[in-house]
């Protein structure tokens, strides 16, 4: 029998910090998924846009299921690293791109003065979600910007390759920059929750019995 979201949810609580760890990357696969395919084709998934979005403004949600809304919201993504850790990703250019987000998170956590300046840019902005929706332009051109002055700076930058037509456009390219800031607050929260490097050599089987839990398997 198939077991509800709330069921699995229950029954993942309390238990070891992986079942975090992999909705946390499942939450960064997930948007750089919707990064590669703006890029590639201009136009988002506009309910998986918004889940990315809006995890940017739940500064303080109780769990990490919470910060995309809850499971189900998440389950492209989960879908994605399954296939992953499985060995059967059909996109090659996903796990290095999310690489390099995991690589962009160190710097930029270690600096204090941009996570501030991040943290503030988007305060001041989340009243913007209420008066637009979370896919808006009036909403995405200020991430994208607040992206493109802070993290963008840092180097190496993340480089997202795609249909040159489209990446031409100012309205894709603020999508794929805030679109990014989401995948790297996702890297954050990996950390958070104990993500490391080393899990993906010594945690594989781990992970996926985790991810396989989530999707009720």
């Amino acid at each position: 029998m198939t077991r509800t979201t709330s069921e699995i949810a229950a029954s993942l609580a309390g238990v070891e910090p992986i079942y975090d760890r992999v909705l946390a990357l499942a939450g960064l696969l997930q948007a750089l998924a919707q990064v590669r395919r703006i890029a590639d084709t201009g136009e988002a998934n506009e309910e998986i846009l918004a889940t990315s979005i809006e995890t940017l403004f739940r500064f303080d949600a109780r769990t990490t299921a919470d910060v995309y809304g809850g499971l189900d919201k998440v389950r492209p993504g989960l879908e994605l690293l399954r296939s992953y850790l499985a060995g059967g990703l059909d996109d090659a250019v996903l796990p290095r791109l999310a690489m390099s987000v995991l690589q962009l998170e160190r710097r930029f956590v270690r600096d204090s003065g941009m996570v501030s300046r991040v943290r503030q840019g988007l305060e001041q902005i989340a009243h913007r979600t209420d008066l637009y929706g979370p896919t808006h332009p009036d909403l995405i051109a200020p991430i994208g910007q607040l992206y493109s002055q802070t993290l963008s700076t840092l180097r190496p930058r993340v480089l997202v390759q795609g249909n040159p037509h489209y990446l031409g456009q100012a309205r894709v390219v603020a999508e794929v920059r805030a679109v990014l800031l989401a995948a790297v607050r996702s890297a954050v929260l990996w950390r958070q929750r104990g993500g490391s490097l080393w899990d993906f050599a010594f945690q594989r089987r781990a992970m996926l019995s985790a991810v396989d839990a989530h999707l009720g398997r």
